[in-house]
């Protein structure tokens, strides 16, 4: 039995289909009514032709306020790189779910993709490349490799994808090669798929940092929980201990009673003038007797306004 009776697809239509394209994507093609070849992609598309990425290594696509405010004031300024729908249906049988009818698979953009659909945005810029849904390796090589420099990717997801990248290729060495890393770079981040579930949750939280993370994912899982809560009380010390007062001949400073204030000088009693009877006479040398020169020639000028 032929190809195309194993796929459903007539003989006469398995004739006719174009030289180099498969007999699994003519059969897509004649199911979708895409065309197989003639026909050049757009470079614009309304939002609604585009799907997203079911192999994207982000699980949750986070903070999309800022970068849609950010489409919406400069406009989109890189294409989003895609795949056919047809390209990504004969590479990823089993990966359709969430595509709907979308004719276009977003393979690098998913964020942009997001943020632009909360911006209300219209249509998209987009560059199609088929030969990014060649393989499930290369889809999520592809996704990882425009990920991986991004601070944004939680770093259990990005372990996740390069796990299932050394499934595929059979070597960490062969996935260092591949994404240009060293091959202690890809040790390092695969270590925290080796944390227990409990420690894996604290990374994700953020309780646990990810350095000391990926060296705890070394030790043999006993030994990860109490490693773990050392480094945690590194991070977190416990707050010390208030130091005791100091002492005055055993007596504790704080609670000891203050010094006595320093007695401020009580100034001199002004003299008060004594005049023991009302005889201007005697008035006059009482003043004279008492007062400065110049304090009696006040006196008497104050007299003299009061007359």
């Amino acid at each position: 039995m032929s190809k195309a009776d194993k796929l459903g697809v007539s003989a006469s239509f398995a004739r006719a289909q174009p030289v180099g394209v498969s007999s699994r994507r003519a059969a897509i093609a004649e199911a979708t009514g895409a065309p197989t070849s003639g026909v050049l992609p757009p470079s614009e598309v309304p939002i609604e032709a585009l799907a997203h990425n079911p192999l994207n290594l982000r699980e949750d696509l986070t903070d999309l306020d800022e970068l849609a405010q950010s489409l919406i004031v400069r406009g989109q300024l890189q294409p989003l790189a895609v795949a056919t729908r047809m390209a990504f249906m004969e590479a990823h049988p089993g990966q359709t779910d969430g595509l709907g009818r979308a004719p276009y698979v977003v393979i690098d953009g998913n964020r942009r993709l997001a943020a632009a659909q909360l911006a209300g945005l219209k249509t998209m810029h987009i560059h199609v490349n088929d030969a990014l849904a060649a393989s499930a390796a290369d889809i999520l090589e592809s996704a990882l490799i425009a990920n991986v420099h991004r601070v944004d990717v939680a770093p259990l997801d990005q372990a996740r994808a390069i796990q299932e990248l050394v499934d595929v290729h059979g070597s960490q060495a062969q996935v260092a090669k591949r994404l240009g890393k060293t091959p202690a770079w890809v040790s390092q981040r695969l270590a925290l798929l080796n944390l227990t579930p409990t420690l894996q949750e604290k990374v994700e939280t953020g309780e646990l940092k990810v350095e000391p993370a990926r060296r705890i994912g070394r030790l043999p899982q006993e030994e990860q929980e109490s490693a773990a809560s050392k480094s945690l009380n590194a991070v977190n010390p416990p707050r010390q201990r208030t130091r005791p007062a100091p002492t005055v001949n055993g007596v504790n400073a704080v609670n000891a009673a203050p010094p006595a204030p320093t007695p401020v000088p009580t100034p001199a009693p002004t003299p008060r003038i004594t005049i023991a009877t009302d005889s201007p006479e005697t008035i006059a040398d009482a003043l004279t007797a008492h007062l400065t020169p110049d304090d009696l020639k006040a006196v008497t000028e104050l007299l003299v306004t009061r007359i």
